[in-house]
């Protein structure tokens, strides 16, 4: 199920985080990167900023009524374009195929609001990239991010083009 997140998640979607950063970067950043990143992108100033944005939306992923997971994604981020900025899940959510079932909701909720395509970044080095491709996204460019105190992301920028 998946469930429209609220400001009263903010430390839910922070646990989560932590949880799935640390199983799904264990093998391409150091502890010292991922610690940095999760405190960048996942401190309450940062994430109230997101709930102030109307274009901003926040999905818990939920089983058995617990939380497995987490969506953030920004429609009309670019024009005709939603950003799919975080999709993230526990270990022990892999293989239910509730990674496929985001996507598809994420690429729904494009269509909705009449987007063209929806893009994400992934680490050149996340295994992740595989199953996006697996679901229609297609790499259109690769960036280096500078994300501050001495770090970088070496990312591909992949994109899903909707059909009319």
């Amino acid at each position: 199920m998946i469930i429209k997140a609220e400001r009263k998640d903010i430390p839910t979607i922070q646990d989560l985080a932590k949880k799935s950063w640390s199983f799904a970067y264990a093998n391409i950043l150091k502890q010292a990167q991922i610690d940095y990143m999760l405190e960048l992108m996942y401190c309450e100033k940062t994430l109230k900023e997101h709930f102030e944005n109307p274009n901003y939306q926040y999905y818990l992923v939920q089983e058995n009524n617990e939380f497995l997971g987490f969506i953030g994604f920004e429609i009309h981020q670019e024009a005709e374009t939603t950003k799919l900025h975080r999709i993230y899940f526990l270990k022990e959510a892999q293989g239910k195929g509730l990674g496929k079932k985001s996507l598809e909701f994420v690429i729904n909720e494009a269509k909705n609001v009449n987007d063209k395509r929806v893009i994400l970044t992934v680490n050149k080095n996340n295994k992740a990239q595989n199953f996006y491709s697996s679901q229609g996204f297609q790499i259109y460019d690769e960036a280096i991010f500078d994300i501050g105190n001495g770090y970088v992301m070496d990312d591909y920028l992949m994109e899903f083009v909707i059909d009319k």
